[in-house]
């Protein structure tokens, strides 16, 4: 089994940049895909931003292009979410999600992090 844990999250100031930790632990970990979403209160959960455990593909949601990276570290099972001038629309309780094949839904997810964007 794999476990799938977030850190970096916090309170921010509107304009700053904050960086999301997700780090694997458990079985050797080898996605297809790992992803960022986001859910704020009273709002549907949505998808932010993802990877290819190769680094060959990324994807962003319109809302964060330009402003939010995302990128991986193999060898440390790390994915980040690297996200730069932040607005008060982004505060949120992110979360990380691993798919483990192309057709599989994302089935590992972590317990997430709060993101607060104060304006």
């Amino acid at each position: 089994q794999v476990q799938l844990v977030e850190s970096g999250g916090g309170l921010v100031q509107a304009g700053g940049s904050a960086r999301l930790s997700c780090a694997a632990s458990g079985r050797t970990f080898s996605p297809n895909r790992v992803g960022w979403f986001r859910q704020a209160p009273r709002k549907e959960r949505e998808f932010v931003a993802s990877i290819t455990w190769s680094g060959s593909s990324t994807a962003y949601a319109d809302s964060v292009k330009g402003r939010f990276t995302i990128s991986r570290d193999n060898a440390k099972s790390t994915v980040y979410l690297q996200m730069n001038s932040l607005k008060a629309e982004d505060t949120a309780v992110y979360y990380c999600a691993a798919r483990r094949m192309a057709i599989l839904p994302y089935d590992y997810w972590g317990q997430g992090t709060q993101v607060t964007v104060s304006s």
